[in-house]
C-alpha cells in the first residue's frame, strides 16, 4: 500500500490531539505578533526603492548624510480666499512665530515670506528629531496653528508639512481601513452563513483567516529586516489573507461536512478531507507562492516586498488549514453545525441536483463552438480598453480632496508653487571640486530662472554635505506631479544638468524627486515585465503538466488565465482612466493606472485562478476516468462542485471590492481589479469558456495522454485512479454520478461498478475500517480525492 500524503498524517495527529494543536497555533500566532512588534518595521528608503537615474540620485543624497529634519509650513491667507490684508497678516505671522518658538518640539522658525501674488504669508518651521516619527510630535504645532486661527478672525491658517501631512493622511486612511474591516467581516460571515447555514461553521474560516493575517503581519515585519518593507504590504496581507484564508478553510470544511453526512466518524471525515481538499490546498497554495516569487524578477525593492508579504500570508493560510483546522473540527464535532439558521440550513442540506448549474451549462454543452466564440468575444471586448493603458506612479494629486490636509496642500502650492512639485538635483564630486560644483549649479539655476517650466517664487538653496563631497538643490515646477508639464521639465533638467557638470572632473550627477521616480519606475517595469510574465507563464505550464500530465490542459489553462487577466485590465482602464466612475467610487481620475499594479495583479491573478482551475479540471478528469463522455464529465465535474467554487469566489469578490471604497487610488484600483478578475473568472471563464472549450476538444483535452475511461483510451496509464468505494446509500450526492456513468454503457462495462463508482481492476472486495475497498490502493498525489490500484 502506497504511503498516503503528509496532509493525512498531520490531520490525524491534529484531530487526535486537538488541544495541543490549537495551543501550538495560538502560541505561533502570539509569537509572530510579539516578535514582529518588538523588531519593528524596516521600511524601504528612497535609496533602496529607486531605479535608474532617480535611484542614483537617491544614493548620492544618502552618501551625503544630510541632517534629516522635519519641516512644517504655516500658511496665512484671507478666509474668503481674496487678497490678504497686509497689516492683519503681519500681526498673525508675528504671533505664530512667537507661539512656535515657545514649543519644545520646534528647533527654529523662519521669517514670514510673502507670496508673489500678495494673497498669502508663509512661515517655515523646523522641528526637532527625525522625520520618521514627526507625525507623533506634530500635535503641539497643530494646536498652535489652530489657536492662531481662533485669535485672528477673517484669516485662514493652514499647516502643511512632514508631520502634519503624515498625521492627516494616516488618520484618514486609518478610518478607511477600520471601515473596511467593519464591512468585510460581516459580509464574509454573511456569505459563509449562506454556504453553511450554521453560525459556528461560518465563523471558523473567518477566525482562522484573521489569526493567519495576524501571524503573517508579524512574520512580514521580521522579514523586513532582510528585505525592506513598503507601506502597502500590510494592506496586501489583509486583503490576500482574508481571501485565501477563508477559501482554503471553506474547501476543507465543506469536504469534511460532506463525509460526515455520508456516515463517517469525525476523524475519518477529517482524514478524507485532508487527503482531498487538504491536498488541493497544498497544490493551490504552492502554485500561488511560486507565482508570487516571479515578482522577485522585477528586480525592484517594492515588488520584492509585495512578493514577500504575499508569500508569507499564503503559506500561513495553508499551514492553518492543514494543522489547526482539523483540530478545531475534531473538537467541535457536530457542534460545528450549530446554531442552525433555519431557512439557510434547509437550503444547504437540500438534496437533489441543482437546477441552476445545468441550465447555465446548457449552451456550453449543447453548442460549444458558438458558446466559445460568444464568450471569448465578450471577454476580448472587455479587454480592448487595456490597449490604451497608461502607467503612472501614485502621488498626492491622486488623493481625495475631501481630506483637509490635501485642501491645505493645494492652497500652499497655489500661492507658493516651489513647495509643490520638486526635482532634486544631486551631485557627488571630490571635496576639492566643491567650489566648481557650486559654480556649475548656480549657472544651472540661472538657466532655470529664465524658463517657464520651473517656478520663480523662491530662490533655490544649494545644500552641501559636511565633507563637501555632495551637493543638492531642489528645483520646483508649477505643474502637478503626473502632468505632461512636470515630465517635460524633468526631461529638460536632465539635459541641462550634465551640460552644467561637464566642466567638473570626476563629478557624478543625477536628477531625482517624485516625478523622476515615477518616470523611472514605469520605464523599469516595462523593461522587466517580459521576464516576470515569462516566468509565470512557464511556471503555470509546468505545474499543469505535472498535475494533469496533459499539454492540452496546460496550454488551455494559460490561455484562459491570459484572457481573464486581459479582461480585468480592460475593466481597470475603463474605470480609472476615465471620469465616468469618479462619483461612484469617489476618486479623481489621473488618466492612468498605478504603475506597479498591472504586474502585481497579473502575477496574483494567475496564482489565484489556478486554485479554481485545478479544483474544477481535476473533478472533470475524475468523471472522464469513470468512462463517461467528455460532455458528461464536464457537466458532472462542474455541477457537483460549482457551489463550493462559487462560494469561494463570492468571498474573494466581496473582500476585494471593499478595497475599492478606500481613499488611496492604488487600493481602489487593486480592489476593483481583483474583484473584476475573480468575478469574470468565476462567471464567464468557469461557466462558459472552460466547459465549452473542453467539450469542443473532447478526448484531445488530455493530449498527449489518454483518459482510461475514454473510448479507445488506454487502460494501463500509470496514473489511473479511482475514488474510494463508499456505498451509494451512504453518499447520495454521488448517486447521480453513478447514473450518468451507467447511462449508455453495456452490461460488461457496468459490471465492475460498486457503490456508484467504476472499479476497472476490482479483484474481490475486502473490508477495511468498515469501508469496501478493492485494494490494494495507492494515492495519486496529483488527483485529490483519488485512490490508485
Amino acid at each position: 500500500m502506497r504511503k498516503k500524503p503528509a496532509t493525512v498524517g498531520i490531520a490525524r495527529w491534529s484531530a487526535t490531539h486537538p488541544w495541543t494543536a490549537i495551543g501550538l497555533w495560538v502560541i505561533f500566532v502570539a509569537a509572530c505578533l510579539v516578535l514582529g512588534g518588538a523588531a519593528g518595521t524596516n521600511a524601504i528608503s528612497d535609496e533602496e526603492s529607486g531605479v535608474r537615474e532617480s535611484g542614483r540620485a537617491g544614493k548620492i543624497v544618502h552618501f551625503g548624510d544630510f541632517p534629516d529634519k522635519a519641516e512644517e509650513n504655516v500658511l496665512i491667507t484671507a478666509e474668503d480666499g481674496g487678497k490678504l490684508d497686509r497689516a492683519a497678516g503681519r500681526v498673525a505671522a508675528a504671533d505664530i512665530v512667537e507661539r512656535m518658538k515657545a514649543l519644545d518640539e520646534v528647533e527654529s522658525v523662519g521669517d514670514p515670506v510673502p507670496a508673489p501674488d500678495g494673497k498669502a504669508l508663509l512661515v517655515a518651521v523646523t522641528m526637532k528629531g527625525d522625520t520618521e516619527h514627526a507625525d507623533e510630535r506634530v500635535q503641539p504645532l497643530l494646536d498652535a496653528s489652530a489657536s492662531l486661527q481662533s485669535a485672528h478672525k477673517g484669516l485662514r491658517v493652514d499647516e502643511v508639512g512632514t508631520g502634519s501631512t503624515a498625521k492627516g493622511l494616516s488618520e484618514t486612511l486609518g478610518e478607511d481601513f477600520k471601515k473596511a474591516e467593519l464591512i468585510s467581516l460581516p459580509l464574509t460571515l454573511l456569505i459563509l452563513l449562506v454556504v453553511f447555514g450554521a453560525i459556528i461553521a461560518a465563523g471558523v474560516p473567518v477566525v482562522l483567516a484573521l489569526s493567519g493575517v495576524g501571524a503573517a503581519t508579524g512574520l512580514s515585519t521580521l522579514a523586513s529586516h532582510v528585505l525592506p518593507e513598503t507601506s502597502a504590504v500590510s494592506s496586501v496581507i489583509l486583503l490576500m489573507g482574508m481571501a485565501v484564508g477563508v477559501d482554503y478553510s471553506l474547501f476543507y470544511l465543506k469536504r469534511e461536512r460532506e463525509e460526515r453526512r455520508a456516515g463517517k466518524s469525525h476523524v475519518d471525515a477529517i482524514e478524507v478531507a485532508a487527503e482531498t481538499s487538504g491536498h488541493t490546498v497544498v497544490v493551490s497554495g504552492t502554485t500561488v507562492i511560486v507565482a508570487m516569487a516571479g515578482l522577485y524578477l522585477a528586480n525592484e525593492a517594492t515588488f520584492a516586498s509585495l512578493a514577500t508579504g504575499s508569500i508569507i500570508v499564503v503559506a500561513v493560510a495553508v499551514l492553518a488549514s492543514l494543522t489547526v483546522l482539523p483540530a478545531l473540527l475534531a473538537k467541535l464535532g457536530r457542534w460545528v453545525d450549530k446554531p442552525k439558521v433555519p431557512f439557510l440550513w434547509r437550503l444547504t442540506m437540500r438534496s437533489g441536483e441543482s437546477r441552476v448549474w445545468p441550465a447555465l451549462l446548457r449552451p456550453a454543452l449543447s453548442k460549444p463552438f458558438i458558446t466559445l466564440v460568444v464568450s471569448v468575444g465578450a471577454l476580448l471586448l472587455l479587454a480592448v480598453p487595456a490597449l490604451d493603458m497608461e502607467l503612472k506612479q501614485p502621488g498626492s494629486d491622486d488623493l481625495s480632496r475631501d481630506i483637509p490636509v490635501m485642501q491645505a496642500m493645494d492652497r500652499l502650492t497655489e500661492h507658493f508653487p516651489s513647495k509643490g512639485t520638486v526635482h532634486q538635483v544631486a551631485v557627488r564630486a571630490p571635496a576639492d571640486r566643491a567650489d566648481d560644483v557650486k559654480t556649475a549649479l548656480n549657472g544651472l539655476l540661472e538657466r532655470t530662472a529664465k524658463d517657464e517650466l520651473f517656478t520663480h517664487d523662491a530662490t533655490p538653496t544649494i545644500e552641501v554635505s559636511e565633507d563637501r563631497r555632495v551637493h543638492t538643490v531642489d528645483v520646483g515646477t508649477p505643474y502637478q506631479p503626473k502632468s505632461d508639464g512636470a515630465r517635460e521639465s524633468l526631461s529638460v533638467l536632465r539635459e541641462w544638468v550634465p551640460q552644467a557638470m561637464a566642466g567638473v572632473p570626476d563629478a557624478e550627477s543625477a536628477v531625482g524627486g517624485k516625478v523622476a521616480q515615477g518616470v523611472d519606475f514605469t520605464g523599469h517595469l516595462e523593461e522587466r515585465m517580459p521576464w516576470v510574465v515569462g516566468f509565470v507563464l512557464l511556471l503555470t505550464f509546468v505545474t499543469m503538466v505535472m498535475i494533469f500530465r496533459s499539454i492540452a490542459v496546460a496550454l488551455s489553462a494559460i490561455l484562459l488565465n491570459l484572457l481573464s487577466a486581459a479582461a480585468a485590465f480592460g475593466v481597470l482602464v475603463a474605470v480609472f482612466q476615465n471620469t465616468w466612475a469618479e462619483s461612484l467610487l469617489d476618486f479623481h481620475s489621473s488618466g492612468a493606472v498605478v504603475s506597479w499594479l498591472p504586474l502585481f495583479l497579473f502575477v496574483l491573478l494567475f496564482g489565484l485562478s489556478m486554485d479554481y482551475h485545478v479544483f474544477v479540471v481535476s473533478r472533470i478528469r475524475e468523471a472522464a476516468r469513470g468512462g463517461v463522455t467528455t460532455k458528461t464529465a464536464v457537466r458532472e465535474g462542474i455541477t457537483r462542485y460549482a457551489g463550493v467554487v462559487t462560494s469561494a469566489a463570492i468571498v474573494m469578490v466581496g473582500v476585494f471590492a471593499i478595497f475599492g471604497t478606500l481613499s488611496m487610488v492604488e487600493f481602489k484600483q487593486l480592489g476593483v481589479g481583483l474583484a473584476a478578475a475573480i468575478l469574470l473568472d468565476a462567471v464567464i471563464i468557469r461557466t462558459y469558456v472552460l466547459p465549452a472549450l473542453m467539450t469542443a476538444l473532447g478526448t484531445w483535452n488530455w493530449w498527449p495522454g489518454k483518459i482510461s475511461g475514454d473510448p479507445g483510451g488506454s487502460t494501463s496509464l500509470p496514473d489511473q485512479a479511482e475514488p474510494s468505494g463508499h456505498p451509494a446509500e451512504e453518499q447520495p450526492q454521488h448517486a447521480r454520478f453513478a447514473a450518468e456513468q451507467q447511462h449508455g454503457q453495456s452490461a460488461a462495462q457496468r459490471a465492475p461498478q460498486q457503490g456508484g463508482y467504476q472499479q476497472p481492476y476490482h479483484q474481490g472486495p475486502r473490508q477495511q475500517g468498515g469501508l469496501q475497498q478493492p485494494g490494494p490502493y495507492r494515492h495519486d498525489a496529483s488527483r485529490p480525492g483519488y485512490y490508485q490500484q
